[in-house]
């Protein structure tokens, strides 16, 4: 694999960094640190670009809170000026030459993918097993973020790149706290950067593999990986028991991490109505074979929303349409036309019909 140098100099550049600027600040115009960061702003990109020039940069201290949906998890945020531009000056010359090596069934945080394009992958694998038996092996990393070892993630981001100074400041980043902070722009992408290279290994080497360990010519094996949840998919349960001690060996050795003990292989269901299997529970909807259904906990949110949207007696069909906006695009990719008949104001209901 060819590494790349000369980098860091176009992540410095002041045109770079007024671009980042740019990019950073969308949605945020009324947030505190752009206002303070515009009295200023020529001044503090030029004080950047040096500090980044003369190696004085210093990464700001992090402030924490909790959130709770969907799950409980420690969010670290930087101030807007200078950390978030930078990280955005980094992504604007990274990112580039990071997405072609995720693979292309890693899904989570990646432009034009995401949630949607995950779900409409693991339908698509659903579908190339029709008139087979189907299994599914559904694997979670303990404590994924958090637990990311920085030695590891400094060799893997060396897999690509040899510019010092760009190693220096990746590195500055990467040490800037424990694991990976969720809530860095620059997180997300090494957050996938890590586990790259063992999807890689699984769709590339595993299936040899397990052919070799099974003595069979092939083996049907296909998988799908949203940040720390990883699916694997194949007719035959022995292939599936078999591949996990190999992904958690690679797991454990490669990267220093652990898997959650709650790893299941299961049949999966033809419908709600098939009690030979159940559903598959992931980015948020429960697949079935001839199925697809929002998450119990998804589906709870949305009927709060509409409760709440439903007692406004003020709301008119468009505002009425803003407020659950979001909860109509869980519901068009999913099987929920009675669901939303059940709770969209009846007078509204034509109106938003999906």
């Amino acid at each position: 694999m060819k590494r790349l140098n000369n980098l860091y100099e176009k992540i410095i550049s002041l045109d770079n960094l007024r671009l980042a600027d740019e990019k950073a600040r969308k949605g945020k115009k009324k947030n505190i640190g752009v206002i303070l960061h515009d009295k200023h702003r020529e001044e503090d990109l030029l004080l950047l670009h040096e500090q980044l020039k003369n190696h004085t940069f210093v990464c700001s201290e992090y402030t924490t809170f909790t959130i709770y949906e969907p799950k409980e998890r420690l969010i670290s945020r930087l101030p807007y000026f200078p950390d978030r531009v930078l990280h955005h000056a980094i992504l604007n010359v990274l990112e580039p030459i990071w997405v072609p090596i995720f693979t292309h069934n890693t899904y989570s945080c990646i432009k034009g993918r995401g949630i949607d394009g995950c779900a409409k992958q693991v339908e698509k694998i659903i579908r190339k097993y029709a008139g087979r038996p189907l299994y599914c092996l559904k694997i979670d990393i303990r404590k994924y973020y958090p637990s990311i070892d920085h030695d590891v993630m400094k060799r893997i981001v060396r897999r690509k790149i040899k510019d010092a100074e760009l190693l220096w400041l990746l590195d500055l980043i990467i040490d800037s706290t424990d694991g990976l902070p969720i809530g860095n722009y620059t997180s997300q992408y090494l957050a996938n950067l890590f586990l790259a290279y063992f999807m890689h290994w699984v769709n590339e080497k595993l299936p040899t593999i397990l052919a070799g360990l099974l003595h069979v010519a092939r083996v049907s094996l296909d998988a799908t990986e949203y940040a720390d949840d990883i699916v694997f998919f194949s007719d035959d349960k022995a292939v599936l028991r078999a591949a996990l001690p190999l992904i958690q060996r690679y797991l454990e050795d490669e990267l220093r991490l652990q898997l959650k003990p709650n790893w299941q292989i299961f049949p999966v269901a033809v419908n709600r109505a098939d009690k030979t299997g159940r559903a598959l529970d992931y980015v948020g909807y429960k697949f079935f074979r001839e199925q697809k259904l929002l998450r119990k906990s998804v589906k709870q949110n949305f009927c709060r929303a509409a409760v709440k949207a439903n007692r406004n007696k003020k709301l008119d069909v468009k505002a009425y349409k803003q407020e659950l906006c979001a909860w109509f695009g869980w519901a068009k990719h999913s099987n929920s036309r009675h669901l939303t008949k059940k709770i969209i104001k009846p007078q509204f209901y034509e109106a938003c019909k999906l």
